[in-house]
């Protein structure tokens, strides 16, 4: 870290009473998300690592698109008609059992509405059975979130702090920093046990209580 402690991000509208942060690791995705309903094809896959805000940004294209979210254990041959009466994403599709999926993919296309799938991996890797579901991945526009760094992680500490009325000093943040694990879970995760272990203390937030909490954290993980 540098003794410049900022982090700048444009704040964009999500899910909830949260902002969305647009950062150099999602900003492709959010570009291809800003350009819906102009897409080039019926459908479109997110892509990238756990904890990267893949279902984040699913739900900001839902509160934009008034998309159905449809994880994918829930998608069955029966949901599909439903499903693709409208605009509707698939969060880890590559989940998805493969038929109900390629009846998705086609009558989306079909219909002329819009499908967001995501992923761990690119479509294109994805291990599928059926030669024309394959084909239809191949095919399917890609877009990566790339793992958050560490300014992007640092921006949502403090966002999720303020959120909180916590006030808290730079060593503590710079601390989690250095420590945590580099997710949008485990900010939220974190930010909410020091708040709690903070109130049950009636103490300020200090290094000393982040280490702790992060022990615990580190035990229950």
């Amino acid at each position: 870290m540098t003794a410049q402690f900022s982090f700048e991000f444009p704040h964009r509208p999500a899910f909830g009473a949260d902002d969305f942060l647009v950062a150099p690791s999602n900003a492709a995705a959010v570009a291809w998300l800003d350009r819906w309903p102009g897409w080039p094809s019926a459908a479109l896959a997110l892509h990238g690592p756990p904890g990267c805000g893949k279902t984040h940004l699913a739900h900001v294209w839902q509160a934009r698109s008034g998309a159905l979210l449809c994880p994918a254990a829930a998608l069955t041959a029966a949901s599909v008609p439903e499903l693709a009466a409208g605009a509707v994403a698939i969060d880890g599709a590559e989940a998805a059992d493969e038929r109900p999926l390629l009846h998705l993919i086609n009558l989306v296309a079909e219909r002329g509405k819009h499908l967001l799938l995501t992923a761990r991996e690119p479509p294109a890797r994805w291990r599928t059975a059926l030669p024309d579901l394959r084909s239809r991945l191949v095919a399917m526009p890609e877009v990566a979130v790339l793992a958050p760094d560490e300014a992007l992680i640092g921006a949502v500490l403090l966002k999720l702090f303020a959120d909180r009325q916590l006030a808290v000093g730079e060593d503590v943040v710079v601390f989690l920093l250095h420590r945590m694990e580099r997710s949008f879970a485990a900010a939220r995760r974190i930010v909410a046990a020091l708040d709690a272990a903070a109130l049950a203390a009636h103490r300020r937030i200090t290094v000393k209580l982040a280490r702790r909490v992060l022990d615990a954290d580190e035990v229950d993980g």
